[in-house]
C-alpha cells in the first residue's frame, strides 16, 4: 500500500528502535532516529536515514522531553511517530502534542490512552464491560492512611501497585500489616520518579500466579482480533525474563480450547470498550491452581518487548505477521484483512531477554564497552535476534539494561527450548557482563522444562542456583593468552582485533613464541579472588610411544584447593578470537578479548574478567583479600554500581544496627538499598541527588567502644 506518510520518527532507543527501523526500511519508509548526547554512537542512530539529537543523557531531558521530540519531527519533516515501548509510548500528553502539531501517532487513540494509562481507571472501566478484575481497592487519591485502613479487608498477602507506568516498577508484595507503611513509602517514591505520578492502589495477591497476556489488533473500522496469548510468568522483581507463545498452561488444559477462547474474548472486550486502534496487549493474572479463573491486570497501549514470540508462532490466514508493519498500516487507515477465525498457532516460540547485569552479584546493573560481539546465531533455522549491540558500543548506566532478545521457534515447545538454549550457548558478548549464563540455568530447570511456571518461581530457585566461578584452568588460560599475545598495556585495539582475525595474535617485540620453555609467572585478579600462575617447565606428550608435542607444567596458587597442584597445559591455538588449549588432556575453548591489561574469557554463556597485576598490585591485592577474610564485616559502605543517590535514610551521627538501610542508589531504572554491615555510628558522605561511581564509599560505620574499655 501507499502510506500517507513517507517519513517516520522513532521516538525511542536501543533494540526496539533498531527493530522499528528495520520494518520501516523494508516498507520503503524513511526513518528518523532521535538520540541523547550519551547515545551519539548508538546503533539505532547509525541505522536510521536521519538522526536528531534531542538533549543530554538524562531521559527526562531527552527521550522524555515532549517538546524536543515534536521539534525533531518538524526539523526532519516526519509526518508520523512510532514510540516503541517505554519512554513516551503510553503518554497521553505526548499523543495530544503530536495531534496538535498535525503529526500521526502510531498508537491508539487518545481515549484508549486516557482510560488504559491509569490502572485504577482502567480496572474500573473494564469491570463495567464484563471483564473479571482482581479484588482490591482502586480509586484516585488514596492516601497511605486510606490504603492501610483498607488492607485488612482485602487480606494479606496483598500487592501494592502504582496507577501509572508499568514494568513492575513500584510494585511490592506485602505479607503483614507491619510491612505496609514502609513499602508504601518506597512504592510512592519509585512511582513518582519513574512515572511522575505516585498514585497507588492495592490488590489481593494471587497465590502461585501465572502471568498470561493476550496480543490484540484493532483497526479504525471497529474490528478487533486477538492473536493468541503469551506466557510471561518467568519474572524477577516483576520484570519479565523469558516469555513464550502459546502458554503451556492453556495448552495443557483438557477443555478443547475453551479457556483460551474466553481469555481472548475478554481481551477483545477490554480493547473494544475504548475503541482501541493499533497493537496492544491485555494482561491477566491466572491462578495456577484454578486456570479457568483469570483477572484483568492492565492493558499496555503499545508494542510489547515480547512481541516477537507472537510474530514467530502465530499465523493469520496461514501467513506470518509483522506487528510493527500492522501498526503502520492501521495508523495509515488500512482495514484488518483477516478475521478471528483465521488466527492460529503454528509451533512454539520462546524469547530470552539479554541484560547488562551481574546475576552472581545480586543482579547489579553493569556497564562497559562491547569488545567482542557474535550474534551469528540469528542465521540458524528458527532463531531470531533483536539487538542494539555492535562492537565498540559503550553501555552506560543511564538507561534500561536490556541489550538484546534471543528468540527461538520450534515445531513444539521442546524443540523451541532446545534451540533457544543452543543459541544462548553460542551468543557472545564480551566487555559487558550479561545474564546469559543465568538464562541458560533457567532453561535447564526441571520445572521450566515441564512448563510448571509461576511468577514466584525464579525467586524460589535463585538461592539454589550455582553460577560458575573461575577455576584454575580459567586463570591459566588468561595468563597463557596474555603471554602468547604479548600485547603491551597501550595496545592498539583495532590492530589487535585485526591480528586475532588474521590468526596473527603473537606480534611481540621480545622474540617470545609459542613453545618457549623459560620459567615465568604471572599474577591475575579475577572475580573475587587473585591467583599466581607459574610455568615451571615443559613436559613431552606422547601418543603410542611417539612424541606428540610439549605442554607447559603449570601451578596455580591462591585458589584454595588448586594450591600446589601441577597441571599439564598446552596452548593449541588462537584464531578468530577463539583460544584453544588442553588442560590435563581435556580440550577447552574460550572466546577471548583483551583490553589493555585486562583479559576477558567467555564460554557457553559464562564470561569473566582477569586483570594482569604487577608485583606491587599483586601484593596489595593479596593482603587485602587476607584482611577481608579475617575481618568480621567492612565498616565502609560502597556503592556497587554507578548511579544516583535517591534516598538517605539516616544522618551522620545516628546510631545504626547491622542490616539497617542507610541509603538507596538508582541505576538503570532500578533502586538498590545499601545496608550497614556492622553496628555503630553512621557517617554519610553523600546526599540525595549525588552521582556516585562504582565502589565509591558512600558511608562509614564507626564502631562504638564498649563502656569501660
Amino acid at each position: 500500500m501507499t502510506f500517507p506518510f513517507d517519513t517516520v520518527l522513532v521516538a525511542n532507543r536501543g533494540e526496539i528502535a533498531c527493530r522499528v527501523i528495520r520494518t520501516l526500511r523494508a516498507l520503503g519508509v524513511r526513518s528518523v532516529a532521535v538520540y541523547s548526547e550519551a547515545d551519539a554512537g548508538a546503533r539505532h542512530v547509525r541505522e536510521a536515514d536521519q538522526a536528531v539529537c534531542i538533549g543530554p543523557a538524562a531521559a527526562s531531558e531527552s527521550y522524555l522531553n515532549i517538546d524536543a521530540v515534536v521539534q525533531a519531527c518538524k526539523r526532519s519533516g516526519a509526518q508520523a511517530v512510532h514510540p516503541g515501548y517505554g519512554f513516551l509510548s503510553e503518554n497521553l500528553a505526548f499523543a495530544q502534542a503530536l495531534d496538535a502539531a498535525g503529526i500521526t501517532f502510531i498508537g491508539p487513540n487518545i481515549e484508549a490512552l486516557n482510560v488504559m494509562g491509569d490502572k485504577i481507571r482502567s480496572k474500573n472501566h473494564v469491570s463495567e464491560a464484563g471483564v473479571p478484575v482482581t479484588p482490591g481497592i482502586s480509586r484516585p487519591g488514596l492516601t497511605d492512611a486510606d490504603l492501610i485502613a483498607a488492607a485488612p479487608g482485602i487480606g494479606f498477602p496483598l500487592l501494592i501497585k502504582p496507577s501509572a507506568g508499568g514494568g513492575g516498577k513500584g510494585m511490592h508484595e506485602v505479607f503483614s500489616a507491619g510491612e505496609l507503611p514502609g513499602a508504601l513509602a518506597t512504592a510512592r517514591r519509585v512511582a513518582a520518579s519513574s512515572f511522575g505520578d505516585d498514585t497507588l492502589f492495592l490488590e489481593r495477591l494471587v497465590s502461585t500466579p501465572r502471568h498470561i497476556e493476550v496480543q490484540i489488533l484493532g483497526d479504525n473500522f471497529g474490528n478487533v482480533v486477538h492473536l493468541g496469548e503469551r506466557e510471561c510468568s518467568l519474572q524477577r522483581r516483576h520484570q519479565k525474563v523469558i516469555e513464550e507463545a502459546p502458554s503451556p498452561l492453556l495448552d495443557g488444559l483438557d477443555d478443547d480450547g475453551a479457556t483460551r477462547a474466553r481469555i481472548g474474548a475478554a481481551a477483545c472486550a477490554a480493547a473494544a470498550s475504548v475503541n482501541y486502534t493499533g497493537a496492544g496487549t491485555v494482561e491477566f493474572l491466572v491462578s495456577d491452581e484454578n486456570p479457568q479463573e483469570f483477572f484483568f491486570m492492565e492493558m499496555n497501549t503499545r508494542l510489547q518487548v515480547e512481541h516477537p514470540v507472537t510474530e514467530m508462532a502465530v499465523r493469520a490466514a496461514g501467513k506470518t505477521l509483522d506487528l510493527v508493519e500492522w501498526q503502520l498500516r492501521i495508523a495509515a487507515g488500512e482495514r484488518l484483512d483477516f478475521t478471528q477465525e483465521e488466527i492460529s498457532f503454528e509451533g512454539h516460540a520462546v524469547e530470552a531477554r539479554v541484560y547488562s547485569e551481574s546475576p552472581a552479584q545480586g543482579f547489579l546493573p553493569a556497564s562497559g564497552t562491547v569488545i567482542v560481539l557474535d550474534e551469528s546465531v540469528a542465521q540458524r533455522p528458527g532463531v531470531r535476534v533483536d539487538s542494539s549491540l555492535m562492537q565498540g558500543l559503550e553501555i552506560s548506566a543511564n538507561y534500561d539494561p536490556m541489550l538484546a532478545k534471543v528468540i527461538a521457534w520450534g515445531a513444539d515447545r521442546t524443540e523451541a527450548l532446545a534451540r533457544l538454549d543452543a543459541a544462548l550457548r553460542d551468543y557472545v558478548v564480551l566487555g559487558v557482563p550479561t545474564n546469559v549464563e543465568y538464562l541458560r540455568l533457567l532453561l535447564a530447570d526441571a520445572d521450566v522444562i515441564c512448563g510448571r511456571l509461576d511468577t514466584n518461581l525464579i525467586e524460589r530457585k535463585l538461592p539454589d542456583m550455582t553460577f560458575r566461578t573461575p577455576a584454575a584452568s580459567d586463570y591459566s588460560a588468561a595468563a597463557l593468552f596474555t603471554r602468547a599475545t604479548g600485547a603491551p598495556s597501550n595496545v592498539d585495539g583495532r590492530q589487535y582485533r585485526e591480528d586475532l582475525q588474521q590468526g596473527r595474535p603473537w606480534n611481540r617485540t621480545d622474540g617470545w613464541r609459542l613453545g618457549d620453555s623459560a620459567p615465568w609467572h604471572m599474577s591475575l585478579a579475577g572475580p573475587g579472588r587473585s591467583a599466581v600462575i607459574a610455568v615451571s617447565g615443559k613436559e613431552t606428550q606422547k601418543v603410542r610411544g611417539e612424541t606428540a608435542g610439549t605442554s607447559d607444567v603449570v601451578q596455580v596458587s591462591g585458589l584454595g584447593a588448586s594450591d600446589g597442584t601441577e597441571h599439564s597445559v598446552r596452548l593449541t591455538g588462537i584464531h578468530d578470537g577463539v583460544l584453544s588449549l588442553t588442560w590435563d588432556g581435556e580440550l577447552v575453548r574460550y572466546t577471548v578479548a583483551r583490553n589493555q591489561n585486562t583479559v576477558i574469557l567467555g564460554a557457553e554463556g559464562w564470561s569473566a574478567r582477569f586483570q594482569v597485576l604487577d608485583r606491587d598490585a599483586a601484593t596489595a591485592r593479596m593482603l587485602a583479600e587476607i584482611e577481608h577474610e579475617d575481618a568480621a564485616a567492612d565498616p565502609d559502605v560502597r556503592s556497587p554500581m554507578p548511579g544516583t543517590v535517591t534516598v538517605v535514610s539516616v544522618q551522620s551521627g545516628d546510631r545504626v544496627a547491622a542490616g539497617d538501610v542507610l541509603l538507596a542508589v538508582e541505576a538503570m531504572k532500578m533502586e538498590h538499598q545499601l545496608l550497614a554491615a556492622v553496628s555503630g555510628i553512621a557517617h554519610i558522605s553523600v546526599a540525595i541527588g549525588s552521582v556516585v561511581k562504582a565502589e565509591q564509599i558512600v558511608a562509614t560505620i564507626e564502631a562504638e567502644t564498649p563502656e569501660g574499655e
